[in-house]
C-alpha cells in the first residue's frame, strides 16, 4: 500500500491538441528499482515524429494520403497524427484490430481495410504487406509510412529520451520492452547513449517470430500482436539489444494480470511480459534502475487475457531457462545474453556457438 503524504498543488498544461496530451508516459515505481513508464498510446511519438520530419523535408504534403499496416496502436497514432496536420490517413488493419478501435479510426477520418478472421498471425502479417504493396501500386499518390523499416519513425523518441534522462537521472538504466518494430527500445536507448548514460537494453519476443530466431516454434494462444512479426523489420537494430527475453502468452498474461492485482495499473500483453521480465532481471541486478516500457492499455485484451485472470500463473513462482545459443531456445521462457551483436538468421546459430 502506498503510505499517505501530502503532495504540492498539481499545475494543469493546456494543450493544443490531444496528442501532446496522451503521447508522455506516467512514471510509475513499482519497486525500489522498477518504474513503469504507462502510456495509453506509445507509438503517437512514432507517429507525429515520423509525419512531423516528412513533412519538413517536403517528402509529403498536407492532404496527402498516407498509409500503413497495423495491429492495431500503430494505427490510432497515424490517424490522429494525421487528424492534426491535415493529412489523410489509410489503415491496413489485422485481423486482431478490434471495433472499439475499428470505430476511433473511422471517425477520426481514416479509411480502414481490415483483413479477414484469422488464427494466424504470420498470415495475417503478410496479407497486410501485400495489400498495402496492391495500393501503393494503384494509387501512386499515396505516401506508405513504412514503420517496420523507415527509420523516421526513430525521430520522435528522442523527446521520450530527454523525459527519461531527466526523471531518471544518475542510477545505471536498464530498458525493457518489446521489440516490435524496432523504433521505440531503440528509439529512447540510443540518443541515451549518446548522451555517454550507461543503458542496457533488454528486448522481450514473443515465440514464433522471425526477428530473433524463435520462427520454429509455435504458441497457439500468441495474441501478442505487435512485439513480434513474421518478416524482417529493417527498424530493427539488433546490435543495440544487451539481453533477449522470449515469453509465451500465458507468461505474458501472468505478468498483466500481476500487474493489475498488485499495482492496479490495466495493461496489455507486451507490459505483462515485460514486467515479468523486469521483476526477474531486478532481483539479479538490483544496482540498476529497471524501466518498463508500457505501450498500451489493456482494453483489448480483456476477453482473451483479463476475463481468464484465474488462469493466470503466479509471477513469482516463473523463471526462464538461461541459454547461450538459439539451438536451446525453449518454451515457456528463454533468456540469452545477445552482447549488442548483429543478427543474420542464415548463420545466427553458428555465430551464437562461437561466440558462447
Amino acid at each position: 500500500m502506498t503510505p499517505l503524504h501530502t503532495e504540492a498543488a498539481p499545475t494543469a498544461v493546456v494543450h493544443e491538441h490531444i496528442t501532446d496530451a496522451m503521447k508522455a508516459p506516467d512514471l510509475l515505481r513499482l519497486t525500489d528499482n522498477i518504474v513503469l513508464a504507462r502510456f495509453e498510446t506509445m507509438k503517437i511519438y512514432a507517429a507525429l515524429g515520423a509525419v512531423r520530419t516528412l513533412l519538413e523535408r517536403g517528402t509529403i504534403s498536407p492532404g496527402q494520403t498516407l498509409v500503413d499496416s497495423s495491429s492495431g496502436i500503430y494505427a490510432l497514432a497515424l490517424a490522429m497524427a494525421c487528424h492534426r496536420y491535415g493529412l489523410h490517413c489509410h489503415i491496413v488493419a489485422s485481423t486482431t484490430v478490434d471495433a472499439t478501435m475499428r470505430a476511433q479510426l473511422e471517425i477520426l477520418g481514416a479509411t480502414v481495410d481490415q483483413m479477414p478472421p484469422s488464427e494466424d498471425l504470420r498470415l495475417d502479417q503478410e496479407r497486410r504487406v501485400r495489400r498495402v504493396r496492391r495500393l501503393i501500386a494503384e494509387r501512386p499518390g499515396m505516401h506508405w509510412m513504412r514503420q517496420y523499416h523507415d527509420a523516421v519513425h526513430y525521430a520522435g523518441y528522442r523527446e521520450l529520451a530527454d523525459l527519461v534522462d531527466d526523471a531518471l537521472p544518475g542510477a545505471p538504466l536498464a530498458v525493457i520492452g518489446a521489440v516490435g518494430t524496432g523504433a521505440s527500445t531503440g528509439g529512447l536507448v540510443h540518443p541515451l547513449r549518446e548522451r555517454g548514460r550507461p543503458v542496457t537494453l533488454l528486448g522481450v519476443q514473443p515465440f514464433g517470430s522471425v526477428t530473433f530466431g524463435s520462427d520454429g516454434f509455435q504458441d497457439p494462444e500468441a495474441i501478442i500482436a505487435g512485439i513480434g512479426s513474421s518478416i524482417p523489420f529493417d527498424n530493427v537494430r539488433h546490435h543495440l539489444y544487451d539481453t533477449l527475453h522470449w515469453v509465451d502468452f500465458r507468461h505474458a498474461m501472468a505478468g498483466a494480470v500481476g500487474l493489475l492485482r498488485d499495482h492496479a495499473v490495466f495493461a496489455g500483453l507486451s507490459t505483462g511480459a515485460a514486467h515479468l521480465v523486469a521483476g526477474w532481471e531486478a532481483a539479479r541486478h538490483p544496482e540498476r534502475t529497471h524501466l518498463v516500457i508500457g505501450a498500451d492499455t489493456g482494453h483489448r485484451y480483456t476477453e482473451k487475457v483479463f476475463t481468464r485472470h484465474r488462469e493466470a500463473p503466479d509471477p513469482r513462482t516463473l523463471r526462464p531457462r538461461q541459454i547461450t545459443t538459439l539451438d536451446d531456445l525453449a518454451m515457456p521462457w528463454s533468456v540469452m545474453e545477445w552482447q549488442r551483436r548483429p543478427y543474420d538468421a542464415a548463420s545466427a546459430r553458428t555465430m551464437e556457438k562461437s561466440a558462447s
